[in-house]
C-alpha cells in the first residue's frame, strides 16, 4: 500500500468559517474535522487522505487565513494560526482557494489572494456554499480576485464536488495511481505506531508534537485550549514511523462551559481509541490531579498502552521529581503497569526516553506468547500458588492461551469461573507481565469453563 506521506498535498486556505472544514471532511471521506459556526475553530494544520478517479492525494486542512487579524498588535494567537497556515501552503503542491459565496468576497479574501498568488503554487478557485442552481451567478464575484477559473461548490451537500475533484487531480500529474503497488497488510512491527497525546489543556502536548516532528506542526500558544481537533501528524524517527495524534486537553466536564470545547473533549477521547499507546502528559511544574487519574482510567478502559510523562523538566528539581513519583503510586495505583518517563519539550532533555517507552509499550501491547510457553510458565505458577477453595470445592486450572494481542488477553480454563478472585487473576496478571515483559500494556485475564452444556465467563483486566 502507498504510504500516505509519498502523497503530493493538497491545501485549504481561506478566510475563517468559509467551510474549509467541511471541505476537508469532504475530501477525506469521513468527519474528522470539528465543523462549528464560529471563526476560528480550526487552528493547527490537519492531514487526511484522499483518493479520486484512481489517484492518491493527502489534503492539509488550515485555520483562517485573517492577515488583518494577525497584523493587531496583541494578535499572537492569529498570528500563529496564519503562520501554520502559510507553512501548508508552502510544503503543498496545489492550494484550493476558498470563499464564502454567500457572503461575498472581503478585503480579506483580496488580501489572502494576493498572497497565495506569491507563493507561486497553482491555485484552485471555489466558491462555496452554493446551494442551488439559483446561486451560481454568486461564484461570479471571485473572478474580480483575479481567478481563472471558478468553481462554485456546496461542501456541505456534496454539489460541484465532482468537477472540483476532477480539477484537483488535473494539477497532480505525480499523484500515484491506487494500482500502483498492490494492497499489503502492514505488519504489527513495521507499521506506524498510533501514538496519542492526552492530558489536560496546556500540558505541553503540541510541543511534545512539535519537538518529535522537529519543526512547528502544532500550534504553541499560553492559552489553554488551543488544540481543539485531533490532529493526526505522520512522522519517522530514526527508522520507526509514528502516527502523532495530539488531541485537546480533556479537562472535567463540569468546567466545559463552550458546546466547541465539548465536541473537542469528546473527540479527543475517540482518539484515545484510535491509539495504540497514550502518552499521558503532565505538566511537572503543577503535579497530578483528580484529572489525570481520570484520563488514565479512559485510556486502561479502552485498553491502551499507557505512558505517564512529565513534561516541564527544566522547571523542577530532583526533590520534585521524588515527590511526583511518591503521588503517582497513590493516585494512579491502578494503572502500576505504565511505563513513566520525565522530559522537557522545550529543552528536549528525556525526549528520546519517552519514544524508548513508547516503543516498549507497543511491544508489549503488541506480543503474542506461545501455548506451549503460556502453560510452561503457568504449570510453575499454579503450583507455587494455586488458587483459593470455591465454596468447599477447590478451584483447578485446566490450562492457559492467549487468542488475542492488542492488548494482551489471556483466556484461562477452570472448573469454576466464578471462583477465581479478582485478586488472583491481578496475581496471574502481574506475574505474566514480568515473565513476559508486558510493561506498558494493560492485561486482559478471561475465565472460563464449559458447564452443563454452556460457556461461563469470567473476566478482569490487570
Amino acid at each position: 500500500m502507498i504510504d500516505s506521506i509519498d502523497r503530493p498535498l493538497v491545501a485549504i486556505v481561506g478566510r475563517p468559517n468559509v467551510g474549509k472544514s467541511t471541505l476537508f471532511n469532504r475530501l477525506v471521506g469521513g468527519h474528522d474535522a470539528i465543523v462549528e459556526d464560529e471563526p476560528g475553530v480550526t487552528r493547527d494544520r490537519r492531514y487526511g487522505d484522499a483518493d479520486w478517479d484512481g489517484r492518491l492525494y493527502r489534503v492539509v486542512d488550515t485555520g483562517g487565513l485573517d492577515l488583518a487579524a494577525a497584523k493587531r498588535e496583541d494578535a499572537s494567537l492569529p498570528r500563529g494560526i496564519v503562520r501554520q497556515a502559510l507553512l501548508a501552503v508552502e510544503e503543498a503542491e496545489a492550494v484550493v482557494f476558498v470563499v464564502d459565496a454567500k457572503e461575498g468576497l472581503t478585503p480579506g479574501d483580496y488580501d489572502a489572494a494576493e498572497v497565495l498568488r506569491k507563493s507561486g503554487k497553482p491555485i484552485i478557485w471555489v466558491a462555496n456554499k452554493i446551494d442551488g442552481a439559483g446561486q451560481e451567478p454568486l461564484a461570479n464575484d471571485l473572478y474580480r480576485a483575479g481567478a481563472d477559473e471558478v468553481f462554485g461548490i456546496s461542501a456541505q451537500h456534496g454539489r460541484g464536488m465532482p468537477e472540483l475533484l476532477d480539477a484537483i487531480v488535473a494539477r497532480l500529474p505525480n499523484a500515484p495511481s491506487i494500482n500502483d503497488t498492490p494492497e499489503e497488510p502492514e505488519d504489527d512491527k513495521t507499521r506506524p505506531i498510533r501514538l496519542a497525546l492526552v492530558g489536560r489543556p496546556n500540558a505541553g502536548k503540541s510541543s511534545l508534537i512539535n519537538r518529535f516532528a522537529g519543526e512547528e506542526r502544532m500550534l504553541v500558544h499560553e492559552q489553554a485550549g488551543t488544540t481543539r481537533d485531533p490532529v493526526d501528524t505522520l512522522v519517522e524517527i530514526a527508522g520507526r514511523r509514528y502516527l502523532l495524534i495530539d488531541t485537546a486537553g480533556i479537562r472535567k466536564r463540569a468546567r466545559i462551559d463552550a458546546p466547541m470545547e465539548k465536541i473537542a473533549v469528546a473527540m479527543a477521547e475517540k482518539a484515545v481509541r484510535r491509539a495504540d499507546v497514550c502518552v499521558l502528559v503532565v505538566d511537572a511544574k503543577e503535579g497530578l490531579a483528580e484529572q489525570e487519574a481520570k484520563i488514565a482510567g479512559l485510556c486502561d478502559d479502552a485498553g491502551r498502552a499507557l505512558v505517564i510523562c512529565f513534561n516541564k523538566l527544566d522547571l523542577i528539581d530532583q526533590d520534585a521529581q521524588d515527590k511526583l513519583r511518591e503521588n503517582l503510586n497513590r493516585q494512579l495505583q491502578f494503572v502500576p503497569w505504565a511505563k513513566v518517563v520525565f522530559a522537557s519539550a522545550k529543552s528536549g532533555k528525556g525526549v528520546q526516553r519517552i519514544l524508548d517507552a513508547v516503543q516498549g509499550a507497543y511491544a508489549a501491547y503488541i506480543k503474542r506468547v506461545s501455548t506451549g510457553e503460556l502453560n510452561r510458565w503457568f504449570e510453575g505458577i499454579v503450583t507455587k500458588h494455586p488458587p483459593s477453595v470455591f465454596r468447599g470445592h477447590p478451584v483447578k486450572l485446566y490450562f492457559i492461551q492467549q487468542p488475542q494481542s492488542r492488548p494482551p488477553t489471556f483466556l484461562l480454563s477452570v472448573n469454576h469461573p466464578e471462583g477465581v478472585h479478582f485478586s488472583y487473576r491481578r496475581y496471574l496478571a502481574n506475574q505474566l507481565r514480568e515473565a513476559f515483559d508486558l510493561d506498558g500494556t494493560p492485561v486482559r485475564i478471561v475465565c472460563r469453563a464449559k458447564k452443563k452444556g454452556r460457556r461461563y465467563t469470567s473476566g478482569e483486566r490487570g
